[in-house]
């Protein structure tokens, strides 16, 4: 009989090599970006681990496998060891994990609790009891194998035998290496039976053998004679035996007496040489095989959703009794299923969460999905259900198409919710939830902007009584104080030098005229533009004096409180596309100008980076869900008149990275669609680089006969009968503010889907009249939706339209070019939006447009503030009124936020409660300690 085959574990393990490293390149071309992971946590310093760990760490280099080596020192305890061992396992860069065995530590350590609590679905060396089990039941392509009998039967595998039906002998039962090695064995059908050293009949046994595994630990244990003639012998030994022809004295050996086995077997392993190199290849090999599994659960725009299945009643029952009937999924889950990581995740309860910024990083490479502005027709006092639509819309396309999709919605402010006008998570089975969830201190991003612009306000009127009352070199001595006998600038206060044109950095050098330019920003108290603000509705703070007390001497001025939700910092979360630009922002803000004229902005105040600390985790969005369980971001709530009334740039980027290419991205502009739906084109669209696919318009019958000439609608007061019974002409009549508003979207090169929210007192004709006007007017398409009562099935028209209008051109393009004067601009809209014959700017806006025009803020876009109740700047005026005259009667700059607002008529920036306020139907439920009442 001829000698055995070699198998030589070196060259299969490099054919393994070469394999992994074109999988790998195959990898990062389909996911740029993408690299395998792999991290080797070692405790101590022992000879041995180091020379394997740095055997790994080249294979995995030469294969294209990001290796980390996390070394803990052997002080280090079983806590240290955990502790580190939760980190790499929640960290989505790390996709195959190893604890370097044996620990080396001075503490006890539980070894087999520590490999257990690697998660199983990164335990590359398959040590752990979950994977030791999976094994054993044979769920071979659902766990990961250990790596040496992994590479056994490569090596087998090499030999071209069929392992089917064969007799195999496994000597030794490690939990490493003999006990996996049997079950494999077994589940790739042989018959298989397990010897040890106390197995008597050990040579009769092997002697049976097709295929021998020798794993005992013992020298040349297996001799020459014992093996059947032709098996194939695996030797997985090494052993050093006495040998004075080495330098060493000694030589390694198998557990197989080689010399006298290669002569009876016909492929035999050498020892070195043999599995040895194939452990290291098998472990690379699992790292690779994790993150493909990583990839294929967590693909970019791959989603599995579970939908909650909503259970309608008739008569629609209160909106706070359908959110609290629901249970929505934890918010973790809600995560997991659009391709989150739990890194990316900081919980705040059960039922909502933030969502880390570095997401869009991890995504960047990914396609965006279709993006879809809800805004509306001119609406009543009562809302046309915008809030409402956007949620049934992504509802029908969610739940009911199984589209990837996302609503980003504005987050509300809690004087309406307490005010007149409830909350603002929708209504009927259309509700982001939990709805007091939503309505109320959510995560606190308005209380931090409460915060941050109060210490603004304290700021400048800190600063003017201190300039008041001291001197330069006082001034300076308290702004660069002397610490341990060392003065030192502040970044800040290095920028308000270079500002000043002072390029000097040792505080020392500067002269008394340079000290008093850098002390003196000589603030002008009349010029002052920046207000405390209060999340409430307080009428009596609109007009306030403040500076009263003896400590303040004399310095007294009138100032205001607005509601918080009009801060311009409200404004700049809402555009700001990071952190570092919120904080370059910020300090851009204008807060006043000084006795000549120059702009003072918070960068002069010195506090940018304190606002920038408090608003840290402001801006990162809101992850809540809708009642049929599709996910929600709610983040930022800009105004919508004297701010651009979108919710943020950040969440709509988030989304649309995680949606897909094929998904949707659900986004509301606030008020009707010559307001909240043309700032969201001219000013959200302009700075974030999005450009939208669809828009839908939300009109209601309701609205449109109130256009056609019907009575006045009230908040709290019963509808008159015109609004109840059907009246065809009236909303014939009204259908000039609807065609108007297709007009409006259709300016910007957009497709317009109009979604005519019904109500029950709506007749089958007036519907059909509406939807027949939308589309002679121009729309796309237009639909009938019964949404607050059916939920998402109410939408599915709906949202079949927005799907095929999604595929149809959009040749989005702005109203005007920011370099236009600021006066050109502010007429291009009053004409083509509103349908003003002209513009008139009262003395006080002249006096702004030169004032702003020279500060050199001139090219920014233009907010306008006006009433949402009408096309024109009178909310008497209905319908679509042409002809008039739009009166300007000032014009404010947010230079931070970036943009003018010209200020049409008169409007207050804090709503007072009225007579009978939301909050006498509030209250805790006694029993369950809920909330009752809302909204």
């Amino acid at each position: 009989m001829a000698p055995a085959e070699i198998l030589s574990g070196k060259i299969v393990s490099g054919q393994v090599r070469d394999r992994l490293k074109q999988q790998v390149v195959e990898m990062t071309e389909k996911f740029p970006g993408f690299r395998p992971g792999l991290a080797i946590l070692q405790v101590g310093n022992r000879d041995d681990s180091n020379l394997y760990i740095n055997m790994k760490l080249k294979a995995a280099a030469e294969i294209g496998i990001s290796a980390n080596h996390i070394k803990l020192p052997n002080t280090a305890t079983e806590a240290d060891v955990l502790k580190c061992i939760a980190s790499l396992n929640a960290d989505p860069a790390v996709h195959g994990f190893i604890v370097q065995l044996p620990l080396d530590s001075d503490k006890p350590i539980n070894t087999e609790k520590i490999t257990n609590a690697v998660a199983p679905e990164k335990d590359v060396d398959g040590l752990s009891s979950v994977n030791a089990g999976k094994l054993s039941r044979g769920d071979l392509g659902d766990c990961f194998i250990p790596c040496t009998p992994k590479g056994c039967m490569e090596l087998i595998r090499q030999t071209g035998v069929q392992v089917a039906g064969k007799r195999a002998v496994v000597i030794g039962r490690s939990k490493i290496v003999g006990a996996p090695m049997h079950d494999l064995l077994l589940w790739n059908n042989a018959t298989v039976t397990t010897c040890h050293s106390k197995t008597s009949t050990l040579a009769e046994e092997v002697g049976k053998a097709d295929i021998l595994v020798v794993a005992a630990g013992r020298a040349e244990m297996v001799k020459g004679e014992w093996i059947k003639p032709g098996a194939i012998v695996i030797d997985c030994g090494i052993n050093h035996v006495p040998d004075s022809t080495k330098a060493s004295g000694k030589r390694v050996v198998g557990d197989v007496a080689y010399s006298s086995a290669k002569e009876k077997a016909s492929f035999i392993t050498p020892v070195p040489g043999g599995v040895g190199p194939m452990t290291v290849a098998m472990l690379m090999q699992s790292t690779v095989e994790s993150a493909q599994r990583f990839l294929e659960k967590f693909q970019p725009g791959k989603w599995t959703i579970q939908y909650n299945q909503l259970t309608l009643k008739m008569p629609v029952p209160s909106d706070i009794e359908i959110s609290q009937s629901c249970v929505p999924k934890p918010i973790d889950q809600v995560a997991k299923e659009v391709g989150l990581f739990p890194d990316e995740l900081e919980l705040y309860g059960q039922t909502k969460a933030k969502v880390q910024l570095s997401v869009l990083k991890r995504l960047q490479n990914q396609p965006d999905g279709k993006y879809v502005v809800v805004t509306g027709i001119t609406p009543t006092p009562l809302g046309e259900g915008k809030s409402t639509t956007t949620v049934g819309l992504v509802q029908a396309l969610g739940a009911h198409l199984h589209q990837n999709v996302f609503a980003c919605v504005r987050q509300p402010s809690q004087g309406p919710t307490f005010g007149i006008k409830g909350g603002a998570a929708g209504g009927g089975y259309c509700q982001v939830v939990p709805m007091e969830e939503f309505n109320l201190h959510l995560t606190g991003d308005i209380h931090a902007i409460t915060a941050a612009n109060n210490l603004v306000a304290a700021a400048i009127d800190a600063r003017i009584f201190h300039e008041l009352t001291q001197s330069d070199q006082a001034l300076y001595n308290r702004l660069v104080p002397s610490v341990s006998g060392v003065r030192k600038f502040s970044d800040i206060q290095i920028r308000r030098l270079q500002k000043l044109g002072i390029n000097k950095t040792d505080p020392m050098a500067l002269t008394k005229e340079e000290v008093n330019s850098f002390v003196r920003l000589d603030i002008d108290p009349g010029t002052i533009t920046w207000q405390r603000v209060l999340d409430t509705n307080d009428r009596f703070l609109r007009k306030i004096t403040i500076g009263q007390s003896p400590t303040e001497k004399g310095f007294t001025r009138t100032a205001q409180f607005d509601i918080t939700v009009s801060s311009e910092i409200m404004a700049v979360l809402a555009l700001a596309d990071g952190l570092d630009d919120m904080k370059k922002r910020f300090g851009r803000m204008v807060v006043a100008s000084s006795k000549e004229g120059q702009p003072v902005t918070v960068d002069d105040l010195g506090v940018t980076g304190a606002l920038a600390v408090l608003m840290k985790d402001a801006i990162k969005p809101n992850l809540m869900q809708t009642l049929e369980g599709t996910p929600v971001f709610v983040h930022a709530g800009p105004f919508a008149n004297i701010a651009h009334g979108n919710s943020s740039v950040l969440a709509d980027k988030i989304a649309l990275k995680l949606v897909g290419k094929d998904g949707f991205v659900v986004t509301e502009a606030g008020f009707g669609a010559d307001i909240g739906m043309e700032k969201f084109f001219n000013i959200k669209c302009r700075y974030s680089g999005l450009r939208p696919h669809v828009v839908v318009l939300v009109a209601t019958v309701r609205a449109l006969k109130m256009h056609g000439g019907g009575p006045a609608v009230t908040a709290g007061v019963p509808l008159p009968k015109e609004y109840t019974e059907e009246n065809l002409q009236l909303v014939a009549k009204g259908c000039s503010n609807l065609n108007k508003q297709i007009q409006n979207a259709r300016l910007f090169g957009v497709p317009v889907v109009v979604a005519v929210n019904a109500f029950k007192t709506d007749t089958k004709a007036e519907l059909a009249l509406v939807v027949q006007h939308a589309k002679e007017a121009g729309a796309f398409d237009a639909v009938e939706c019964t949404h607050w009562a059916e939920g998402g099935k109410g939408a599915l028209a709906l949202a079949r339209a927005v799907q095929r209008a999604s595929q149809a051109p959009s040749n989005f393009r702005f109203l005007y070019n920011v370099e236009l004067p600021v006066v050109d601009k502010i007429r291009l809209i009053a004409q083509q939006v509103y349908g003003a014959r002209d513009i008139e700017l009262l003395p006080e806006a002249q006096e702004k447009v030169a004032l702003y025009t020279k500060q050199g803020f001139g090219n920014l876009p233009i907010c306008m503030a006006k009433t949402h109740l009408s096309l024109s700047h009178d909310p008497e005026q209905k319908g679509a009124p042409t002809g008039f005259v739009l009166p300007i009667r000032d014009i404010r700059a947010s230079v931070g936020a970036g943009f003018l607002y010209p200020l049409v008529g008169t409007m207050s920036t804090m709503p007072g409660l009225p007579t009978r306020p939301c909050f006498y139907d509030i209250d805790l439920d006694p029993v369950s300690g809920g909330v009752n009442g809302l909204f």
